[in-house]
């Protein structure tokens, strides 16, 4: 049954901490348990809520659970609760009928399907850039992944039916600014894109209700974009006969035109576009940096990779820093949007070891050696590096 939940944090007890080393600090962040429906996570900020997953959440298994899922919200005006009963998710605009559907009328009134996919916020990893930019100073954590399940929403505008000459649709959800002048957070797609049968209204994350921290009771999944397409209490849609021309599809969450979305501190004249799809990323999880590995044996290294927008071909293990490459073994393949587990087995000498992990996905596209850099700190997917000790 769908039902509703509080959003904010609760009263604290004396926080506690986690060494989260970034080049401009700071080295310590707090861990929050106050968040309701949500266990132990790194807090970026307390309205709107910016919490991060703790990094040792990604070596349990290939599904983020939702009581450590990610959250990222723009405004600090959300509902603390929403009543089920009365809720609707209104389509208007340049369809041939509005619609307000009710959550049971979405629930069971149109085909459900599933699908596993990476959420991941655009400015994951902001942190390690350098020259320091603007924005929340996330790790390596604002990602996650899920089962999602809801509705085609293929399916929701061929029930309102599309006028000829619409060329987007536009989402909003519950959320508002603290202020009446701001622009309210809304996000498009074409119309192509939307009506792709891959983009879906979602209601529930592995196997369960959306959390209400992390969209509930409906959220958009765009499969292979990053999260700011995401829209988290949906509740309307709007299909439009022109381009979207507001703030946030046109001003904001734009990246250089450049190979990567690189460009130099400072660099002038560089056309930006909207950043839409997501580039391969991989990661070591059962090793963090500065942990002893024994010299001469057997030493088991894993860790997951994503393809972005595309599945994952290989994945590739150094222990040179880069200057020789490995195989690795993969596993379940859980779909082409998902994380996928991956492992491999090292012998190292006495000595210090870089560890580097390298992602490629089916369209060849390979993690480049170093992050990109951009006024925003977004799509970064620079090799990542552990090194270890080896005695």
């Amino acid at each position: 049954m769908l039902v509703s939940g509080a959003a904010w944090a609760q009263t604290p007890s004396a926080p506690a901490t986690i060494d989260l080393p970034l080049p401009g600090g700071p080295d310590k962040r707090v861990i929050t348990k106050a968040f309701p429906q949500k266990g132990p996570m790194i807090l970026q900020r307390t309205r709107p809520p910016l919490l991060e997953t703790p990094f040792e959440v990604f070596d349990r298994g290939v599904f983020t659970p939702n009581d450590a899922f990610y959250v990222r919200w723009h405004w600090a005006v959300i509902p603390t609760e929403i009543d089920v009963n009365t809720f609707r998710l209104s389509v208007r605009g340049h369809v041939d009928k509005e619609l307000s559907l009710s959550l049971k009328e979405i629930v069971d009134g149109l085909p459900r399907v599933e699908l596993a996919a990476v959420n991941q916020c655009s400015g994951n990893s902001r942190g390690f850039t350098e020259p320091r930019v603007a924005g929340a100073q996330w790790a390596n954590g604002a990602m996650g992944n899920a089962k999602w399940m809801g509705v085609k929403l293929r399916d929701v505008l061929d029930r309102a039916g599309v006028k000829p000459g619409a060329v987007a649709v536009r989402f909003a959800g519950l959320d508002e600014p603290v202020v009446s002048d701001a622009p309210k957070f809304m996000k498009s797609l074409s119309l192509d894109h939307a009506r792709d049968g891959e983009v879906m209204i979602a209601y529930a994350m592995n196997g369960e209700q959306l959390p209400l921290l992390n969209g509930f009771p409906l959220r958009l999944v765009v499969p292979g974009w990053y999260s700011t397409y995401w829209v988290k209490m949906l509740d309307r849609i709007e299909v439009l006969s022109a381009p979207d021309e507001n703030f946030w599809t046109k001003n904001a969450y734009l990246i250089p035109d450049t190979p990567g979305a690189d460009m130099k501190p400072g660099q002038a004249g560089v056309a930006m576009v909207p950043i839409t799809k997501m580039v391969p990323r991989s990661f070591i999880t059962n090793l963090r940096t500065g942990e002893p590995l024994k010299a001469g044996v057997k030493n088991l290294v894993r860790g997951i990779a994503f393809g972005g927008v595309a599945g994952v071909k290989a994945v590739d293990l150094s222990i040179d820093g880069g200057v020789t490459w490995l195989p690795t073994v993969l596993g379940r393949d859980e779909g082409k949007y998902s994380f996928r587990q991956w492992q491999a087995e090292v012998t190292p000498t006495v000595g210090d070891l870089a560890l580097m992990v390298r992602c490629t996905n089916d369209d060849g596209l390979a993690q480049p050696m170093a992050n990109n850099w951009n006024p925003s700190g977004f799509m970064h997917n620079g090799i990542e590096t552990v090194r270890v000790k080896v005695a």
